[in-house]
């Protein structure tokens, strides 16, 4: 059972989140109170763009779409690293009236057009470091306040993915167990979405942050950019526009950074290189850190906080929620509880069961979550929209409970649930077990098909390097702190497992990779 780690009197805060309505004007404010403040640091020279400077450039962007031919209501999709390029391209467009639709540019190029195609995008903006066929490319000159586009051919309109007139972002899921599904967001949900997250950590102009997660993926795009632009702080985009653990504590101490968030496995990657990496003293002293879009092993996440100095609070969030939902509080509002996933953050919360009914406190059932940053569906898909939105209520898919504080507990995924002979086992709460034996860096848990039970519990499980670890070793520390049922049936030592774009476990490709071969017992 969790139990309160930190705690202070719980006083009443004079923090007022930002005034903003949408994505449009996400800098107004700033750029009247603050012009000439931080508001990007980019790029291996990290040259800084100030508040003013960063609208000038949204606004010649949005001004050469404008001229380009497309109209108001337009889908545009944007496919950048978390690049200079990104963010001008995001605001510009946004001020252009256009729906933007950020993409990976790691996706191959089947999987790219599949989705262009299903998006119904009128152009596709590209960096210049990434090569699609018939992309606009959109370059940014910091250095001389400049912006330049190449503009292509503006397609037809082809595809079911037709937009509502108030959305202004189109936003993919993970799809880590299904084909990812489009999300529409309108300013409502932007809005909604930034206040409640820089409610939530009380954000502003003297904070700073680290781009770890990407920006086309609803964690990095909201938690990281938006929420520290709307309150004034600053955001250093790295070399490349893309995370490296060997370069960035340098990152946070170029620009004395508050706090940053990311996914657990990059907590864990820099928990790992802690002694190689962490300048320790030297280092900015850090508010928070935060931890979200995957379970958290609660062992690591107490090796963090006395390894950097700093409280670290789980977030739990998705994309149709335009990302945050609940979250643990800042030590001077509430407890700290570990193996939670906090509080909810501007949306109401309930835990139904399989009638929807509300169950009561201490209860395991369904998330569900409805408010004003829940989106209202999916594009395109209307089976889909049925089957997770209802009244109003995003139905998650997750299991959880909350506790006397109404601080929520998650148990897993419904449909990761592992069916043995009638009992039924989290493969989240098994990882979390496997993630505390000595010597394991990492694990997934999966179903293997057996015809006598239904199906039996496999694990994969990485070694930390230099450890000798062998399955036998795991299923004895398994055996000492699980239920019989809960117990792997086979363990396989790998080299490594499949992670999504956010760092987050790939259970499809896990199902994929190792459930092909016969159970052994």
């Amino acid at each position: 059972m969790a139990a309160a780690t930190a705690a202070s009197v719980r006083g009443v805060s004079l923090y007022r989140p930002p005034a903003i309505t949408g994505l449009a004007d996400l800098l107004d404010r700033p750029v009247r109170e603050r012009p000439s403040a931080t508001a990007l640091v980019h790029g291996a020279d990290r040259v800084r763009l100030s508040y003013r400077e960063l609208r000038d450039l949204a606004e010649d962007a949005a001004q050469r779409l404008t001229r380009s031919g497309l109209r108001r209501g337009d889908t545009v999709a944007l496919v950048a690293a978390n690049t200079v390029e990104f963010v001008v391209g995001l605001l510009g467009a946004a001020r252009a009236g256009l729906l933007v639709a950020p993409v990976d540019p790691g996706w191959a190029k089947d999987q790219l057009g599949e989705r262009l195609a299903g998006l119904a995008a009128r152009a596709v903006l590209a960096s210049p470091d990434v090569a699609v066929p018939e992309a606009w490319t959109l370059t940014v000159d910091a250095a001389r306040g400049a912006v330049a586009l190449v503009e292509g051919e503006v397609r037809e309109a082809r595809g079911d993915g037709r937009p509502d007139p108030a959305d202004v972002l189109v936003l993919f899921t993970v799809g880590t167990s299904d084909r990812a599904k489009m999300v529409p967001l309108t300013d409502i949900n932007v809005m909604a979405a930034v206040r409640g997250i820089c409610g939530t950590y009380e954000l502003g102009p003297g904070d700073a942050t680290v781009a770890v997660m990407p920006f086309f993926h609803s964690h990095g795009l909201f938690a990281t950019l938006l929420a520290s632009l709307a309150s004034g702080g600053c955001v250093l985009l790295p070399d490349g526009g893309r995370f490296s653990a060997t370069t960035f504590w340098d990152d946070v101490r170029a620009v004395a950074a508050t706090w940053f968030t990311a996914v657990p496995a990059v907590h864990e990657l820099l928990l790992e290189r802690s002694e190689l990496d962490y300048p320790g003293p030297r280092a900015a002293p850090l508010k928070f850190v935060r931890s979200s879009s995957a379970p958290l092993n609660t062992a690591t996440q107490r090796a963090l906080e006395r390894t950097f100095g700093a409280p670290l609070l789980t977030a739990y969030g998705m994309t149709e929620s335009t990302h945050q939902v609940t979250s643990e509080p800042l030590p001077q509002h509430g407890f700290l509880k570990h193996a939670s996933a906090g509080r909810p953050t501007g949306v109401e919360l309930r835990i139904a069961d399989a009638q929807g009914r509300p169950c009561a406190t201490g209860s395991e059932g369904e998330v569900w979550v409805r408010g004003p940053a829940v989106a209202r569906g999916y594009l395109a898909d209307p089976a889909a929209t049925a089957r997770g939105f209802r009244d109003g209520w995003l139905r998650t898919g997750d299991l959880g409970r909350l506790d006397e504080d109404g601080y929520l507990f998650l148990s897993g995924r419904i449909k990761n649930l592992i069916h043995r002979g009638g009992r039924r086992i989290s493969p989240e709460y098994v990882e979390d077990i496997l993630a505390g034996c000595p010597g394991v860096l990492e694990a997934a848990v999966f179903a293997l098909p057996d015809e006598e039970l239904g199906q039996r519990v496999g694990a994969a499980v990485v070694a930390r390097e230099g450890e000798h670890l062998g399955s036998e070793q795991v299923l004895r520390y398994c055996r000492g702190r699980l239920a019989s049922e809960g117990v792997p049936d086979r363990v396989e030592i790998v080299t490594s497992l499949p992670h999504t774009a956010q760092g987050g476990l790939d259970r499809q490709a896990v199902r994929e990779r190792f459930t092909t071969s016969p159970c052994g017992a």
